[in-house]
């Protein structure tokens, strides 16, 4: 038997810490057999211990190698010239790609064959294997980063009174049975890398920023701030009938609900791209990455036929009652708009599915706009004061003054303590406004 390193041989003269790498390069690879007792150069030195070199090998690599690959590894004892050495024999694995425990699933903990060494895969051999080995299905895929954790998502699941244990997150499928994180599981946790991106705009086009803002950290803490961040800008128009007074939205909140859920749970995470919402002084457009599944049209949607793409993460909503049923969102936005003139209205194309709410109240600034000059201008410099919302004259103050304090906006807004501090803690909260000191030194300025 001649011995000579190949694409699917590698010789060792004795155990070394490299055994791991060369280990893993041939089960992601095409499989191949490692020679201990043999150097280079193809001279047999033997082993004293060939049962105790096969035991040293198990154990090196029982922790160190993931997911566990042992069970593609067969030992053998063989003689040649008068001395023994051991034959490992590796098969591909079926778990690819296979890592160093402590280096991840990244290009220095994942090794492949090329010609006669073992090299770093790239990062695209790395996606490629995970998507051989997990199929096509983003959340059901091993994510690449590991050191993943869950503030967010842990506050959401008590906050609604869902055990999130690691028990949990395995029947929700944030873990795999090699307890390694899906790419469920980067979505819901911190270092989640989708983002959300929201726009505003000061007319019915994008001639004018008004506000621009990216969401980022777990999808639970984007669907919270975004949330927060629209309705904050939901204004209200009251209107009097006889004794009754009636306080009408300019968007259903249940309607802004289920467009956000849908922007969440819909979309096609195997793009980087962010989705987009735009809110205009007429509408508001919600632009999920991602058109129609195969076989399904508007018609359908309409209809209340929904295919998931994400039937994983729709599952965690369901489980957090965030989402009734499957297919009965579109539903509810299009109920939310019944008795009303404005309707909303749904565009895809290929890659992007996009819901448009209308500003149910964006007619009667229309009919303001209508006014003749003559009727208008003794109340010109009023009305204009009266377009500015109360938080964007609080930014308006902060910006020209430096900071803002809560007796500036009982001043400038005419309101009662209670409610401007109830303004200040919204936009707080809203992250439009930072806090700086305590007490009487208290003050606000904006983020930038």
């Amino acid at each position: 038997m001649l011995f000579q390193e190949s694409e699917t041989v590698e010789l060792k003269e004795v155990v070394v810490d490299d055994i791991k790498k060369e280990i893993i390069a041939f089960a992601n690879s095409d499989g191949g057999k490692l020679y201990i007792g043999v150097r280079d150069d193809g001279t047999v030195v033997g082993l004293d211990d060939p049962d105790g070199v096969s035991l040293q090998i198990s154990n090196m690599i029982r922790d160190a190698i993931k997911p566990d690959v042992t069970m593609f590894l067969h030992y053998k004892t063989i003689k040649k010239d008068g001395k023994e050495i051991v034959a490992v024999d590796i098969q591909r694995g079926t778990d690819r790609p296979y890592y160093l425990a402590k280096r991840g699933m990244r290009p220095e903990g994942v090794y492949v064959r090329q010609g006669y060494s073992s090299v770093p895969a790239t990062d695209t051999a790395i996606r490629h294997m995970i998507k051989e080995t997990d199929g096509d299905r983003f959340e059901a895929m091993r994510c690449l980063y590991q050191n993943l954790t869950f503030e967010a998502a842990k506050k959401e699941f008590a906050l609604r009174k869902v055990e999130f244990g690691s028990q949990q997150m395995r029947t929700l499928k944030l873990i795999d049975q090699d307890n390694l994180y899906s790419n469920l599981g980067l979505l819901l946790s911190d270092q989640c890398v989708h983002t959300i991106k929201v726009a505003v705009f000061q007319g019915t086009d994008q001639t004018i920023f008004k506000d621009r803002r990216e969401f980022t950290g777990s999808l639970m803490q984007q669907m919270n701030e975004v949330y927060d961040f629209i309705d904050f800008r939901n204004q209200t128009r009251a209107t009097v009938e006889k004794l009754l007074r009636i306080d009408v939205r300019d968007y259903p909140e249940i309607a802004v609900r289920e467009a956000l859920l849908n922007l969440l749970v819909h979309r096609d995470y195997s793009f980087s791209a962010s989705a987009l919402i735009s809110i205009y002084a007429d509408r508001i457009e919600f632009v999920s990455i991602g058109g129609l599944m195969p076989g399904i049209d508007l018609e359908d949607i309409m209809a209340g036929i929904s295919v998931c793409r994400n039937q994983d993460l729709a599952n965690v909503f369901y489980r957090l009652h965030l989402i009734e049923a499957y297919g009965t969102g579109m539903g509810k936005i299009m109920k939310a708009y019944e008795d009303l003139e404005e309707r909303p209205s749904i565009v895809t194309t290929k890659n992007t599915f996009k819901i448009i709410l209308p500003n149910i109240n964006a007619k009667y600034e229309k009919r303001k706009a209508s006014v003749p000059k003559a009727e208008s201008t003794e109340n010109s410099a009023a009305g204009a004061e009266k377009s500015l919302s109360n938080e964007e004259k609080v930014l308006d103050y902060a910006r020209s003054h430096g900071a803002i304090t809560r007796n500036d906006v009982i001043a400038l807004l005419g309101v009662s303590t209670s409610t401007a501090s109830r303004v200040i803690r919204k936009m707080v909260k809203s992250n439009l406004l930072k806090q700086n000191g305590k007490a009487r030194n208290t003050n606000y300025t904006v983020i930038k």
